[in-house]
């Protein structure tokens, strides 16, 4: 099991990734949706994690919507991209 400390370092690292995210998604000419769902994905996971070492059911609940919703999201761009190049 992780520390409090590296539970703590692993959260912030998923925080920085959603707010990667946002940021790119608000200022990118084109958003690419392979690294904005991407990053937001490894945000929440990141943020999961630390979750369980500092649970809260409300952030964890917000996480696994947040990771459903990214998971869907790369899934529809992988399938928007292989009917492109057919």
């Amino acid at each position: 099991m992780i520390g409090g400390l590296t539970a703590n370092v692993i959260g912030i690292m998923g925080s920085i990734s959603v707010v990667f995210a946002y940021g790119y998604n608000v200022h990118a000419e084109t958003v690419n949706p392979f690294v904005y769902n991407g990053a937001n994905l490894l945000g929440a996971v990141l943020l999961t994690i630390s979750l369980l070492v500092h649970f809260n059911l409300a952030s964890f609940l917000l996480e696994m919507v947040w990771i459903t919703i990214a998971v869907s999201g790369l899934w529809k761009a992988y399938r928007h991209g292989a009917r492109q190049q057919s």
